[in-house]
């Protein structure tokens, strides 16, 4: 899913990426996922980052599967008492 996120640029970096979206023929989108990319790469962050390895038992829980229903039956069940008329 795409998010939209807001940054403060340079007028000169905004004039090259509608350069550059004119000459590739592509989209102001993909010219900065692709810089993006290559600076990861040639940086050598790309394989620092595993996002499998930082993401690893994240979802281990310390109560079981039935206390997380019964917790959030009741959040909703209670919601929904609150909002009876």
């Amino acid at each position: 899913m795409d998010k939209v996120f807001s940054a403060r640029v340079d007028e000169a970096v905004i004039r090259q990426i509608d350069l550059l979206t004119r000459e590739l023929k592509t989209s102001k989108k993909a010219i900065i996922e692709s810089a993006i990319r290559l600076y990861s790469e040639q940086s050598g962050l790309r394989k620092k980052v595993d996002v499998f390895e930082q993401t690893c038992g994240s979802w281990n829980r310390s109560e079981s599967p039935e206390e997380t229903v019964n917790q959030a039956r009741s959040a909703f069940r209670k919601s929904m008492e609150r909002h009876q008329l």
